[in-house]
């Protein structure tokens, strides 16, 4: 089978791997600890530290280790609700976000907050005319991810970042879909906050960080979580230290070899859409004309038996939408923001390339794509 799907997880670096099996046994120490243990282990988290931080365009000091993007978003809201000292009571998310922003600002929309959902033009990008207007004096958080998950589509972020601070808002950004397939420094972004994941760059899952601009003296709310004061009190809890080295360890591999990742990613989607865009009909690209990250495409299939030629596909791993969505029934909330009609997400499929993605692999998917149209339709 072929695996296509690396937007919803990629897999483990040998290197990565080789990097984190010493603190499974040999280096199992607590950071915590004040002992020989505890301190070698509170070295590999710091150096892991270091690593995230310069691929990120930032200082050691502003990153908080979690267990992934959905813990870093969910604190950022969590936190939000529970001061009791924040007077405004707005917030200004895109209409396209992860679940992990969506649902989070939606639940402070039932407890007091004033939900805004920033709308997204039909080339799947947050419409900056209508954010100036929705985003307020009233406004505390405005959260807009860097990258699409499902459509892939790049938004305006330093803009959006500099609306919110016009008017004293706090900006975040969810940056786990655009980690290592495009440029990121949160320094020249002007975020506030920003969240990432470490399975999408070839790290372990179940761990992550959370930006804070300026460090934990400059988190803006509450604090949501208690326990040992690990991460300045942010995100308490015993280090998961294998899941950081390796996110470290990863962090480092996408550094040194990002420029020649970026180019393949970008050929491969190039020759991916090329060969669909040839066909005309039953393919339709979304937002092929927007600024994407390389090595996904959204594609609409434009047939009345799209579910079939899907079940065709067996010997190639892709998604219908989002990972998260997979086993749920409900429509792509992605797809309908930027078309009326609200089929389409029923048709859709997302391609996803990689770093093991070879040209041949993208040949064999578009003839199973090809054949399986020409099956299902005699």
């Amino acid at each position: 089978m072929i695996y296509l799907d690396y937007s919803a997880t990629t897999p483990c670096a040998p290197q990565v791997l080789a990097a984190m099996a010493p603190y499974f046994r040999d280096r199992f120490g607590n950071p915590s600890s004040s002992h020989a243990f505890g301190r070698e282990a509170k070295a590999a988290v710091e150096k892991a530290r270091l690593q995230l931080a310069e691929f990120v365009g930032c200082g050691p000091g502003e990153i908080v280790f979690t267990s992934g993007a959905t813990e870093s978003n969910n604190l950022i809201f969590l936190s939000l609700l529970l001061d009791v000292k924040e007077t405004r009571r707005k917030i200004a998310v895109s209409a396209i976000e992860h679940k992990s922003v969506l649902l989070p600002a939606k639940n402070l929309g039932t407890r007091g907050f004033d939900l805004t959902l920033l709308p997204v033009t039909s080339n799947g990008i947050v419409d900056i005319n209508v954010a100036r207007k929705l985003i307020t004096e009233d406004t505390a958080l405005v959260s807009v991810h860097t990258a699409n998950n499902e459509i892939g589509t790049i938004q305006p972020v330093k803009e959006l970042a500099e609306i919110a601070h016009r008017v004293g808002a706090k900006f975040h950004t969810d940056a786990a879909q655009a980690l290592g397939k495009m440029p990121f420094d949160a320094q020249q972004l002007d975020c506030d906050l920003a969240s990432f994941s470490s399975h999408k760059i070839y790290g372990p899952k179940g761990i992550g960080a959370l930006y804070i601009r300026g460090g934990s003296r400059k988190w803006p709310w509450d604090y949501p979580l208690y326990g040992g004061g690990q991460e300045s009190g942010i995100r308490p809890g015993t280090y998961n230290v294998p899941a950081i080295v390796g996110f470290g360890e990863a962090c480092d591999i996408m550094s040194l070899n990002c420029s020649h990742f970026l180019r393949k990613l970008s050929s491969l989607t190039q020759a991916f859409e090329k060969l669909l865009s040839a066909q005309h009909s039953p393919f339709l690209i979304h937002c092929q004309e927007s600024p994407r990250i390389g090595g996904l495409s959204s594609i609409y299939l434009n047939s009345p038996k799209a579910e079939l030629i899907l079940e065709h596909l067996s010997g190639v791993a892709i998604s219908k939408a989002s990972a998260c969505n997979s086993s749920s029934l409900e429509k792509s909330h992605v797809i309908q923001a930027i078309n009326s009609d609200y089929s389409l997400s029923d048709k859709t499929i997302r391609v996803s390339f990689g770093l093991e993605t070879d040209d041949s692999n993208v040949a064999d998917l578009f003839n199973d794509l090809m054949n399986s149209v020409q099956v299902i339709h005699k």
